[in-house]
């Protein structure tokens, strides 16, 4: 992360309410994902990580499923966390702040125990993800009409 971000686990309510900023902005006015299919039930448990500019600006954030929240999206294995809800703001894009969110969410999954992370990678972004230890697996599929494909880095 370059000077004048940070990147913090979202815990009080302010934060948790930029999570989901970003979220809007990136996914549903951006990409066209629908508001109703973008927040779930699984906001609640997760592991949110929210990156901010030096004067309190929300430039991204992402989100850690673990135990039987993940166990659906990564086969059943305990073990393993999943990674999702990555976003950047379109003005952040290019500074290390989704590398850095990245980052974060696999110290909160350390943290908590687990030995590998999964996430869903839209297609475009599988390069990312592969610089920084992701490997692609199984077939490529549609989420939100998105071509996606699985992904895991070991811990």
């Amino acid at each position: 992360m370059s000077p004048g971000h940070e990147v913090r686990l979202a815990e009080d309510p302010a934060d948790r309410e930029a999570c989901f900023a970003v979220r809007k902005e990136v996914f549903v006015a951006e990409q066209g994902v629908d508001e109703e299919i973008e927040y779930d039930a699984y906001d609640a448990v997760a592991v949110h990580v929210l990156a901010v500019r030096e004067d309190g600006v929300p430039l991204g954030t992402g989100r850690l499923l673990y135990g039987e929240a993940a166990a659906g999206k990564t086969g059943g294995d305990r073990g393993v966390g999943s990674l999702g809800r990555l976003a950047v703001t379109r003005a952040a894009r290019g500074l290390g702040v989704g590398a850095a969110l990245v980052r974060a969410i696999e110290e909160a999954a350390r943290a908590r125990g687990l030995t590998a992370v999964d996430l869903h990678a839209q297609t475009h972004a599988l390069g990312f993800y592969e610089r920084l230890g992701y490997t692609a697996y199984g077939p490529e599929f549609p989420d939100a009409g998105i071509p996606h494909r699985a992904m895991r880095r070991v811990l």
